[in-house]
């Protein structure tokens, strides 16, 4: 067995948190250039932490050792979201899993399907409108929004427009309680950012409860009929399900679709005229540009990680960006290649942890996938797209969620859907 490459540091000024943050790319390609190993250790969080950027590392992390590795119970998502499937460890972990899992699955997720193509259309079928290029990311935010909203509270924009504005702009000031340093203080005609988002916590709890009392339709219907460990844990995953994090994680992936694809009218058409390819091209987008950094656990007793030592009490941290463009697993890896699904890397889908992995990964990717499919679907059904103007900025920011840092503008142009007048388009 091998020492874990890198330095813990000392508490406090050993630490480098401010360091990831200011670009977790950039820190973990570094040091794994400096130690010639994709997993090393640092102190993050003002604890020893093992950073692990390899598919083997990150399999072992979450699948094989799981059980061994526990969410942190001090974790931002708790104090933001309460006790849920996805901070809860252990016995209620996979009781949760289990009560919830049915409604994104099978009858459940194929009655929302009409839904998410309504939502699509509604959202999509004016991008050419104004003959001005769209700043698509916040588009895509939009549709996102409505998506969740719609399905999750069966509130819809269309019908409640001033109710879906509340809920929006709340679920915005909740979510800036994730990226907030954790401090609750208010003074007269001042809050802190954490502060805000609490108080928008508690607003969106009120909409919620009023919900589930009276709403016995669709999702939020079901939800309350599950048999939930406690009064208060239907509406604390509401409260996820609603969260900002869905629409930006959609956003994230439809932006770096559309960016991936634009100009590349072959791409377009192939994708549109072939299911199977146009799985590989999200798949490719997936392993490229991942909406999360990755995730964190703890260390519950000491262990190994592709063969280094992982004490107990240490973090482990696996990083989705590094994990995807591990050379032993994917060649040419950063490379945008979406005929290695069918190929080299065919069936190796569960090598991606853009949202989780294993046993704790989202319950809700099968949906995730309705959703992006349908999206793209009518993108590529309904325009062609180029970035407008040609030369942007495309680099990357990775936190809280990825997407380019400075929001790119692209142009629509609506397709006739004749094949003869597709083919001449440009």
């Amino acid at each position: 067995m091998y020492k874990l490459p890198g330095n813990a540091g000392v508490s406090v000024f050993g630490d480098n948190s401010l360091k990831f943050y200011r670009d977790p790319v950039s820190f973990c390609q570094q040091r794994i250039e400096k130690h010639r190993s994709r997993v090393f250790q640092c102190r993050m969080l003002n604890r020893p932490t093992a950073f692990i950027c390899s598919v083997q590392g990150m399999r072992e992390l979450l699948c094989e050792k799981s059980n061994l590795f526990l969410k942190d119970p001090n974790d931002l998502m708790t104090n933001m979201y309460g006790d849920t499937v996805v901070t809860t460890n252990g016995e209620e972990a996979c009781l949760l899993r289990l009560s919830l899992t049915s409604l994104f699955t099978g009858g459940c997720l194929g009655s929302s399907s009409d839904y998410i193509t309504s939502v699509c259309e509604r959202c999509l079928k004016d991008l050419s409108l104004s003959g001005q290029p769209e700043c698509v990311y916040s588009a895509f935010k939009r549709l996102g929004t409505e998506l969740v909203l719609g399905l999750f509270l069966n509130i819809r924009a269309e019908e409640q427009p001033d109710l879906f504005q509340e809920i929006m702009q709340l679920c915005t000031q909740h979510w800036h309680g994730l990226i907030s340093a954790p401090v609750n203080l208010k003074v007269p005609l001042w809050s802190s950012g954490f502060s805000t988002a609490l108080d928008a916590r508690d607003k969106l709890m009120v909409i919620i409860k009023d919900k589930l009392e009276n709403d016995t339709q669709g999702f939020v219907g079901s939800l309350g009929s599950l048999p939930l460990p406690d009064s208060t844990s239907a509406s604390q995953h509401l409260l996820l399900f609603i969260s900002a994090l869905i629409p930006k994680a959609l956003a994230s992936l439809l932006t770096s679709f559309t960016l991936a694809l634009s100009g590349n009218k072959q791409a377009r058409l192939r994708a549109m005229e072939d299911p199977d390819y146009l799985r590989t091209v999200l798949l490719e987008v997936q392993r490229l540009w991942p909406p999360f950094i990755g995730g964190r656990r703890i260390a519950d007793q000491d262990t190994t990680i592709a063969g280094f030592p992982v004490p107990k009490d240490y973090g482990a941290i696996y990083i989705s960006h590094s994990v995807h463009r591990d050379p032993e697993v994917f060649q040419q890896p950063d490379n945008f290649l979406p005929e290695r699904w069918s190929g080299r890397n065919a069936g190796q889908e569960h090598f991606l942890c853009s949202f989780g992995n294993g046993p704790r990964s989202c319950i809700g990717t099968k949906l995730t996938d309705v959703f992006l499919k349908e999206a793209c679907m009518y993108l590529i059904k309904h325009y062609n797209w180029c970035l407008d103007p040609p030369s942007q900025d495309l680099e990357y920011k990775w936190l809280p969620v990825s997407r380019p840092a400075n929001p790119p503008t692209i142009s629509f142009t609506r397709l006739d859907l004749t094949r003869s007048d597709r083919s001449d388009t440009n």
